[in-house]
């Protein structure tokens, strides 16, 4: 982040400048890092209604004995995995997506006062909408100019502007004494949403596996968001910024995985994701596959890899382009995992030479009526025997991805083609559900989107900065995890 000084300033202010914002950054991590537990075991949860439609982009060195699981649900709703968040006191209960995409984690607040435009759609299909009220918290509060937290939020070129203009004075901004309310804050998504509201604190609970284990989190930072543009549900960020929920519990430098439910799973209250934040997610994980975990100096806070090759069956598809495993001298490329995006999206013209690539291998009749209702680019009327079954992704080919390290992730059946409805006259309609990517040489040059990573357990070990992947039955790993209910 550039940092423009007013004339006035001095060299030497600038260096007390800087130091006073580096030890504000300790002080915040000593504080998220104080009396957390070593693992925390989550349940995601998914529940859909509709296929969603295509969007325009965007170690342990202790013994297991003495590893502390902890477990939420965690389900998901239209196009994303959520977690449960039980903020506040007495504490409410907020879902928001889990998204790998993103730092700030941010909820709908107030019951009658969350404005959600451009979203009728959505409130017409759904009713899982969850808001949080400040008012009926007796431990929430608004985040002070003081906080570094509030710095954070605010990326303009002087992040302490909005606080000057808020009436902190020179003084106290260098002290980080300014008791003057962090101004609210806007982001935007690629997809066109816009979300505005005000940096808040209050109190986190993590529920544990074992009857009555509560750990709390006193002081967690959040957007309280009042109203938004086309974004119903709050984000849980899971990036590397100070922000993100894992760096708030303490868990930045040790890391995560996931593994989310096939689309069949959806909907159904008794089952949910596998999420693992801590030493139990990279402890024994040895055995998989670990890619480099690409730093990309454009938005260093998120997950990149490289791309070496993706085939199709036994044909190669075509020469991958450079920027899916390296970035340009802007930081531009490289493939950002992002489990806040459905799809899986490619550039151009390497996503066209994929297309062709499969349209030479699959004979079956094209159902152009679905592709031009859908906006998917590859549709197929599949056989079937009456019903839509796993036999009938054995007659189309499968999708490897290649990464660096020699790491190749064959996707699962069901997480390429998929049916969009019923069989009908013994046949039924398939759609490839990958996506060009639409915006141009600007940031990633391919995104691998949640569906894409149905049945994967995905290892983020963040203190070996790689990915690991593992094709997996993620209902039966949710068994293990105790996260089927009875």
């Amino acid at each position: 982040m550039e940092i423009t000084m007013p004339a006035p300033f001095t060299f030497t202010t600038f260096l007390f400048f800087l130091l006073v914002t580096a030890l504000l950054l300790n002080v915040s991590q000593s504080r998220a890092q104080h009396r957390k537990p070593s693992s925390l075991v989550l349940g995601l949860s998914h529940s859909r209604t509709t296929l969603p439609t295509p969007k325009v982009s965007t170690v342990s060195t202790k013994r297991p004995s003495e590893l502390l699981d902890m477990m939420e649900p965690l389900r998901e709703v239209r196009d994303g995995y959520l977690i449960s968040l039980n903020l506040g006191t007495p504490p409410q209960v907020i879902r928001a997506y889990m998204d790998t995409g993103n730092d700030l984690t941010w909820v709908p607040c107030g019951n009658l006062t969350f404005d959600c435009m451009d979203c009728d759609q959505y409130y017409r299909s759904n009713k899982l909408m969850d808001t949080f009220s400040p008012s009926y918290s007796a431990s929430s509060s608004r985040e002070s100019c003081a906080s570094s937290f509030c710095v954070e939020i605010h990326s303009s070129d002087n992040s302490y502007d909005p606080c000057t203009m808020a009436g902190c004075t020179l003084t106290t901004l260098l002290k980080a004494t300014c008791s003057r309310p962090c101004p609210s804050f806007a982001y935007t998504y690629g997809a066109g949403g816009l979300v505005i509201g005000t940096l808040t604190r209050d109190t986190l609970r993590v529920h544990g596996s074992s009857p009555n284990v509560t750990r709390e989190l006193q002081m967690f930072s959040f957007g309280c968001v009042g109203s938004t543009y086309r974004e119903p549900i709050g984000i849980a960020g899971f990036g590397r910024g100070a922000l993100s929920l894992p760096s708030q519990l303490g868990f930045v430098q040790k890391g995560f995985s996931h593994c989310f439910l096939a689309f069949k799973f959806a909907n159904n209250p008794n089952i949910s994701s596998p999420l693992v934040i801590g030493d139990l997610a990279i402890s024994s994980k040895d055995h998989l596959q670990f890619t480099p975990m690409l730093k990309s100096p454009m938005y260093p806070n998120y997950y990149y890899i490289g791309v070496e090759a993706i085939t199709v069956g036994n044909i190669s598809a075509t020469a991958v382009p450079l920027s899916l495993r390296e970035f340009d001298s802007h930081g531009n490329g490289g493939m950002l995992i992002d489990s806040g995006t459905t799809y899986t999206h490619l550039p151009e013209p390497f996503y066209s030479q994929l297309l062709s690539v499969l349209q030479a291998v699959i004979t079956y009749p094209r159902a152009t009526d679905v592709e031009t209702r859908t906006g998917f680019d590859l549709c197929y009327k599949v056989p079937c025997a009456g019903n839509i079954t796993s036999a009938d992704d054995l007659l189309l080919p499968s999708i490897t991805f290649h990464f660096l390290n020699n790491v190749s992730l064959v996707l699962p059946k069901g997480s390429h083609f998929y049916a969009m409805g019923a069989p009908s006259n013994s046949t039924v309609v398939k759609c490839l559900l990958f996506q060009r990517m639409d915006d141009g040489d600007y940031g990633p040059a391919g995104v691998l989107g949640s569906f894409q990573q149905q049945n994967v357990e995905v290892v983020y070990d963040l203190e070996k900065e790689r990915i690991g992947f593992q094709s997996m039955d993620c209902a039966l790993a949710a068994a293990s995890q105790g996260l089927h209910k009875n």
